[in-house]
C-alpha cells in the first residue's frame, strides 16, 4: 500500500462538477493498494498518519499530528501510484489491485482513520474519473510505503 500525504489548507474532489468530498486543514491522501495488500497494511499506515507530526508548533517545527489539531482527511484512491514505466511510454499497473480487492480496502482505511479519532474524513468516488483540488500547505508532501514502515 502507498499514500502519498499532502499537507493542506484546503482539499477537495469533484465528479461530474460535483463536490464528492471536500476537507479544511489536514491532509489529502491519494492511496495506492497493490495486490496482495491486506488490512494489516491499511491498519499500519492509518496509525502511522494520524500521529505523523507534519504540523508545526510556535517554535515553526514539526511537532504537531492531525489528532493534536482536530485535523481532517481526505482519502482519494489512486491506483496509478502503482505505475511502473520503466519499459517503454506507457506505464504498466500490473501491480495495483484489481477494484475488488482494492475499493474495499480503501473504505477501511479511511474507516480506521476514523476510528483513530479524525473528526472528519472526507473520500473521493472509487473509479470514477475526478478533479482533485489542492491546496498544499508548506509545502509539505511525504510518501509513505506500507514495505518501507
Amino acid at each position: 500500500m502507498r499514500i502519498l500525504v499532502q499537507r493542506v489548507s484546503e482539499g477537495s474532489v469533484w465528479v461530474d462538477g460535483q463536490v464528492v468530498g471536500s476537507i479544511k486543514q489536514g491532509y489529502v491522501l491519494l492511496v495506492g493498494i497493490a495486490e496482495g495488500d491486506e488490512f494489516a497494511e491499511a491498519d499500519q499506515l492509518a496509525e502511522k498518519i494520524v500521529r505523523l507530526r507534519l504540523f508545526s508548533n510556535e517554535a515553526d517545527k514539526f511537532d504537531r499530528c492531525l489528532l493534536d489539531l482536530n485535523g481532517q482527511a481526505l482519502v482519494v484512491s489512486q491506483f496509478t501510484l502503482y505505475g511502473d514505466p520503466r519499459k517503454g511510454r506507457r506505464p504498466s499497473f500490473s501491480a495495483a489491485a484489481c477494484p475488488q480487492q482494492a475499493k474495499p480496502l480503501c473504505d477501511y482505511f479511511a474507516q480506521k482513520l476514523r476510528q483513530l479519532g479524525v473528526t472528519k474524513v472526507a473520500t473521493g468516488q472509487f473509479g470514477a474519473k475526478m478533479t482533485v483540488h489542492i491546496r498544499n500547505e508548506g509545502p509539505v508532501t511525504l510518501w509513505l510505503d506500507s514495505d518501507q514502515l
